[in-house]
């Protein structure tokens, strides 16, 4: 009995409705009300907020919750060390990666993986912001840079290189900083930061740049620096095509911080499935 209600009540959290969790689990949306009203009576917890338009967690269900998932996908690695026994990887992977690398690199990849094991299922969430795996649900992240999370076990997969570059015509109007304080004399296109990473006689300097442009978009920061408008400063996989035809030239070279590491995170506490060993591998197999 004590299993009673559990996955309706984790496919209602996951997904935000009773519906969706019917759906999900094949059976009828009043048998998943049922069934969760019948395990909050029996925990005595009111674990989810509900209104016409919207299903959510209490402070208790989250507790609740985190709990519960870690229990399935206890069930789920046992189910797939089953089915190692037989070579066929299968079941639910869940993941998250900021949004450009995600795009570009990694979920092409994803998909390249699931060609081959058609028996697992994805769901990829790409942001920003660091989202937090456990509350989320999730089986692993994709981190660019430095971990700071102690809590969390990480595999290098790759690494990547910033690169502070502008377009010829650029140059031939301003001319070219040869020093880091010389950035002030310039035009630079701006992200989401006030300051561009430097390393500078084996020390890291953060330097405040300022111009007109300022994006929360990588692909438009490019397109800004192919015209001339500045220098920017990005990513290899946004500008190295531009570099390869001398589009864009780079500067400051000798400043060039060191490669920031490009990393799979996943809980500390938790099983690395085989499935997600395998993921991981193949990914590691494929960026390096």
């Amino acid at each position: 009995m004590k299993w009673d209600g559990i996955s309706e009540f984790v496919y209602v959290a996951e997904l935000e409705s009773f519906t969706k969790a019917a759906a999900k689990l094949a059976i009828s949306t009043a048998q998943v009300s049922r069934q969760v009203t019948a395990l909050e009576k029996r925990l005595n917890t009111k674990l989810l907020y509900r209104t016409t338009r919207k299903v959510s967690l209490t402070e208790e269900g989250r507790v609740f919750y985190q709990h519960c998932r870690s229990i399935l996908d206890g069930l789920d690695a046992a189910e797939q060390a089953v089915s190692n026994l037989q070579s066929k990887p299968q079941g639910r992977i869940k993941l998250t990666a900021p949004v450009t690398y995600g795009e570009q690199q990694l979920l092409p990849l994803v998909n390249d993986f699931m060609m081959q094991y058609s028996d697992i299922e994805v769901t990829a969430f790409l942001s920003n912001q660091k989202i937090d795996l456990i509350e989320g649900g999730y089986d692993l992240a994709i981190r660019i840079g430095k971990l700071s999370d102690s809590t969390m076990m990480a595999k290098k997969l790759s690494h990547r290189t910033n690169f502070v570059c502008a377009a010829p015509i650029y140059f031939e109007k301003y001319g070219q900083p040869k020093t880091l304080d010389e950035l002030n004399q310039h035009s630079c296109l701006l992200g989401t930061l006030d300051y561009w990473h430097f390393k500078e006689r084996d020390t890291e300097r953060n330097i405040r740049v300022s111009g007109k442009i300022r994006y929360n978009s990588g692909y438009s920061l490019v397109d800004a620096a192919l015209k001339g408008l500045g220098i920017v400063q990005l990513p290899d996989y946004y500008v190295q095509k531009y570099l390869a035809t001398d589009r864009l030239m780079t500067v400051l070279d000798e400043y060039r911080e060191q490669e920031e590491g490009i990393w799979a995170i996943y809980p500390h506490n938790r099983h690395l499935s085989p499935k997600i060993r395998l993921l991981v591998d193949y990914l590691a197999e494929h960026l390096a």
